[in-house]
């Protein structure tokens, strides 16, 4: 699976891009990534309980925000192409 990483998660994580093994959903893919690059992209990644997307946080999957799919309970294959970005408002 591919996993697209733009703004700040390519600062925290100092990768644009990663191939891994797809988990069984979006939550556990957000939590893997939070468990390998640490606490700081954790809070942008999951709400403070890690039950949830952080709200800072967009989610596509294979172009569709998880909002018009499952939400964080939306099934990932090997096939996917992910995009995370940070929420960023500009003037």
């Amino acid at each position: 699976m591919q996993v697209k990483l733009f703004a700040t998660y390519r600062t925290i994580t100092g990768r644009s891009q990663l191939e891994l093994a797809a988990p069984d959903n979006v939550l556990e893919l957000l939590h893997q990534l939070s468990n390998e690059y640490g606490s700081e992209l954790r809070s942008w990644l999951l709400s403070p309980d890690g039950t949830a997307k952080g709200d800072n946080a967009i989610v596509l999957v294979n172009g569709r925000h998880i909002e018009h799919l499952d939400g964080v309970a939306t099934k990932l294959s090997e096939a996917d192409k992910i995009s995370l970005f940070p929420l960023v408002a500009g003037g």
